[in-house]
């Protein structure tokens, strides 16, 4: 789905888009470009990335955070301030604190950002599958590094369990198997 296709289905240049589906699925590529070519066509258009928040140890409780830190400023028309989480030598801390200037159109990007407790505030909700299992390890592992492969395994096993109870995938639009990875 491009820019135009996601305008069209909003009805204009505002509201809550997320894209989602499992690791190594090709969500960041897509949702930067999704961004860039929003962009380009002129909306004003605010990235957020469940990465800044999620950790190893923490993949998806940290979402109060999130929605208080962001999204609410966001929808309610104005700057938000967070601080990312940065990996140092392996462990997770707060970043410096970063502003995203306020936007009408807000992409959440990353797994779980289309769960159940925000699905009535989205205005389109996108599902990239990526390919199987083994593919979306190979591309995360390349990305990530060989000596996260261990987590990224443990991370699969979690958001299968994680989607299936969630019932994330039912909820979104498919954009089918992604290839926007190294593209």
């Amino acid at each position: 789905m491009d820019a135009a296709q996601v305008l069209a289905r909003l009805g204009g240049a505002e509201g809550i888009v997320a894209v989602d589906g499992p690791s190594g699925a090709g969500k960041s590529t897509y949702a930067q470009r999704l961004v860039d070519d929003l962009r380009a066509d002129g909306a004003r258009v605010a990235l957020v990335r469940t990465d800044h928040y999620a950790t190893w140890d923490d993949p998806v409780s940290w979402w109060p955070q999130l929605v208080s830190e962001v999204i609410d400023p966001l929808t309610r028309g104005r700057h938000a301030f967070y601080r990312p989480m940065v990996w140092r030598e392996g462990v997770p801390a707060p970043g410096d604190e970063v502003r995203l200037t306020w936007a009408p159109l807000i992409v959440i990007e990353g797994v779980s950002s289309a769960r159940r407790s925000i699905a009535d505030r989205l205005s389109l909700a996108l599902w990239l599958d990526g390919g199987t299992p083994a593919e979306r390890l190979e591309r995360a592992v390349a990305r990530d590094g060989e000596e996260a492969r261990a987590e990224l395994v443990r991370w699969q096993e979690f958001e299968r369990g994680w989607f299936a109870v969630d019932g994330t995938r039912e909820r979104c639009v498919s954009v089918g198997e992604s290839r926007v990875v190294g593209a």
